[in-house]
């Protein structure tokens, strides 16, 4: 890491798909001192679903205000979401919206960008449905509103465009160029050939790294707010590498890291590129170091959020109890419950011997399932060593025992908030804060074995 000041208190904007918040951590402890959160809402007007940044940058200039004067602090860092890019005008502001990545494009853009994009040999990065790539939201962008686009004069990663808010300073960062965007090759660290065949090279901003203070908050903005006029403001890095970076820096390879949110991201950090499956929605990210890392995925924490509002909460002990009867009686859940990625693509949500069962089991199923796509990802990127499991998901103690029991290997579960505001507050050159975290062994779990073998199965 960079060579910097030792902050007391750092802000972090941290900007999910679902939820956007800003944090306050104490750098001796990493605990959350002040917290402000909002709901990261879709616009349905303009020329395509998009993100309300400015409600967004109403929000987080109210929360630095707010927290400037209690607890105060005294830097800031940056973390989204990835699959997202900002297109500035010659003036520094949007020209275009940003681009929701769930918005789906018509059929003739969808073939046509697939047939220019790299291969995955080049790239590491698949084809993805919808936006998830963000060569083809740059390509929908520039084949279906071409006026609007030739406005286009700088294009940012979408960390980094808040940074550039913030500060004047526009930047790129590998982490989130290296998230399944089809721009970067991460074996080589440098773009790949998509940023000449859309003909975009002289848009795409500086690369810095993510561990760059690219200046100090812009004069008009600290004094609007009642900041310093020193307060620097870091780069900025891709949420699920702001989860990933506390455990490159503390723990020796090879590890997996499991980060939940809207995502489910896993990580095979000592893993092995070379066989990863496309098909299956296994990409390589890129750390912020810029190394490339073996890493699967599926939307776990939206599937979650969906068959929660069908089944309802259920107490932990009642779905524990209802464990062992959910497997014997073959209870199941079939993937997907969200489509468009995860490494059963095309399937179709569907139980089976449900009809009878109760809220309590079919919870337990769902924990079921959510451990078996787990394994599945955990597979398909060689991951060896412990399984670190963050986010909302270490709170889910039947979850953590079933993944346990499924890898065979401990699973280290790390309960609170999700890593990635303590993820980025590292970009300051602080180190990561010792914290609770809970082990769980693989355990003896009758008939697990076989409802496995029976899950993938059905599959066939």
């Amino acid at each position: 890491m960079s060579e910097t000041p030792r902050y007391r208190r750092i802000a972090v904007l941290d900007i999910g798909k679902t939820n956007a918040k800003v944090v306050v951590l104490d750098a001796a402890t990493g605990a959350e001192i002040a917290v402000a959160k909002i709901a990261n809402t879709v616009l349905k007007d303009g020329p395509y679903p998009h993100y309300d940044v400015e409600a967004l940058w109403s929000f987080t200039l109210d929360a630095f205000q707010r927290f400037a004067r209690q607890p105060g602090f005294d830097a800031i860092s940056i973390t989204t979401h990835g699959a997202s890019a900002a297109l500035l005008g010659p003036d520094g502001k949007l020209a275009m919206p940003v681009l929701d990545y769930e918005h789906e494009y018509p059929q003739d853009i969808r073939d046509a960008y697939t047939a220019l994009r790299p291969s995955f040999e080049e790239t590491y990065s698949p084809r993805q449905s919808m936006g998830l790539n963000v060569g083809a939201q740059l390509h929908y962008q520039k084949t279906a509103f071409p006026a609007e686009f030739a406005r286009v004069a700088t294009i940012l990663t979408y960390p980094q465009y808040w940074a550039a808010r913030l500060t004047g300073v526009a930047a790129n960062e590998v982490t989130s160029l290296g998230c399944h965007t089809d721009l970067w090759n991460p074996k080589r660290g440098e773009y790949s050939s998509l940023v000449d065949t859309l003909g975009i090279r002289n848009l795409m901003a500086p690369i810095r790294s993510a561990f760059d203070a690219l200046g100090p908050v812009l004069p008009e903005i600290a004094a609007g707010i009642g900041l310093p006029a020193d307060i620097p403001v870091y780069c900025g890095i891709h949420d699920s590498n702001a989860s990933l970076l506390p455990h490159l820096v503390t723990r020796e390879a090879p590890f997996a890291v499991v980060s939940t949110g809207t995502w489910v991201i896993n990580f095979g950090v000592g893993g092995d590129l070379d066989r990863l499956d496309p098909s299956r929605d296994a990409l390589a990210n890129v750390d912020a170091y810029g190394r490339a890392v073996p890493s699967s995925r599926f939307m776990g924490g939206r599937e979650f959020e969906i068959l929660s509002a069908e089944i309802g909460n259920i107490p932990l002990g009642h779905v524990k109890a209802a464990l062992g009867e959910t497997i014997s009686k073959g209870v199941m859940l079939l993937p997907n419950v969200a489509s468009g990625s995860g490494p059963f693509p095309g399937r179709e949500k569907r139980w089976l011997n449900a009809d009878d069962a109760g809220a309590a089991e079919r919870y337990a199923a769902m924990c079921l399932y959510l451990g078996l796509m787990s394994e599945a990802c955990l597979g398909l990127i060689g991951a060896v060593g412990p399984v670190i499991v963050e986010g909302p998901f270490a709170l889910n103690e039947t979850y953590l025992e079933i993944l346990a029991t499924l890898t065979g290997r401990d699973v280290v579960a790390l309960p609170g908030s999700t890593g990635t505001s303590q993820g980025a507050s590292l970009l300051t050159g602080i180190m990561p804060a010792p914290g609770s975290e809970r082990r769980f062994p693989p355990a003896v779990i009758t008939g697990l074995k076989d409802y496995r073998r029976a899950w993938h199965a059905a599959m066939e």
